[in-house]
Order: structure tokens, then sequence, then C-alpha cells
């Protein structure tokens, strides 16, 4: 039922689950689920850091595009500290996300340069994770 229909499949284990049939239960599938949920969540974390980063980088340093982009940018970092703030309620996640977070700017870093051409960002964070994560912080223009 797993690889036929998954919904179904997930369905059934609920039901299993509630009326505690816990020996019916598909438990390599299950706990093999169960593992890449917890996966999920800290992907997302690295992908809005990643992005959260790389805008306030581009704020920070592309000083020719500030004027045209400024606004945006503001937003987008807006929008991507909600969703950490939403996800960072797991103490666990928090904590993922400090343990990642230099080899994440190294990521947000690249693109940042890629797409402004800007050579000279720092290879070290001019940020904390505090201020990163500080809904009224804005790196110095």
């Amino acid at each position: 039922m797993y690889s036929q229909d998954f919904v179904a499949w997930t369905e059934k284990q609920a039901e299993l689950l509630h009326s505690r049939q816990f020996n019916e239960l598909d438990l390599e599938n299950l706990a093999e689920d169960i593992y890449s949920l917890g996966n999920e969540q800290k992907h997302k974390v690295d992908s809005y850091l990643r992005q959260l980063l790389k805008h306030l980088l581009l704020y920070h340093y592309w000083n020719s595009e500030r004027e045209y982009c400024a606004n945006g940018s503001i937003d987008e970092i807006g929008n991507f500290r909600f969703e950490l703030e939403q996800l960072l309620e797991s103490k666990t996640l928090y904590n993922h996300l400090v343990a990642r977070f230099d080899y994440i700017y190294g990521k947000a870093r690249k693109q940042a340069i890629t797409k402004s051409q800007i050579k000279d960002i720092p290879e070290v964070c001019p940020y904390t994770v505090e201020e990163v994560l500080n809904e009224d912080f804005l790196p110095p223009c």
C-alpha cells in the first residue's frame, strides 16, 4: 500500500495508531517517514536562512542597486524572517540553525556574489545569529 497510494497508507497508519493496533503498523516505512519529516524541516531552515542571508548581503553591499531594490529586499528579508520564526519555535531547529550558520552563510555569500558581481563580500558573516533573526535589524547602507 505504501508505494501504491501513500495518502491511503498514511491514513491507515494513523487509524492503527489511534486504535492502538501497534502490531499492524508498517514500522519500517513509518520510521523512515518520521525521520524524513524532521529532515524536511531542517532543509526548510537551511533554505530560509540562506535566502535571508543573501538578501541581507545584497541590501548591505550592492550599493548600485539599492535605490531600485531596497524596498523589495526589505520585504524579502521580512518574509524569510517570518518563515524562520515559525520554524524556530522548535529548540531543535534553532540549534540546527546555529550549528549550520557559518556553512549556510558561505552558500548565501556565493549566491550574493553571483547575483551582484561584488567580490569583496566578507568570507566571515558580518552579522550575528541574533541580528539576522531580529526583525528590527537591517545592515548599514
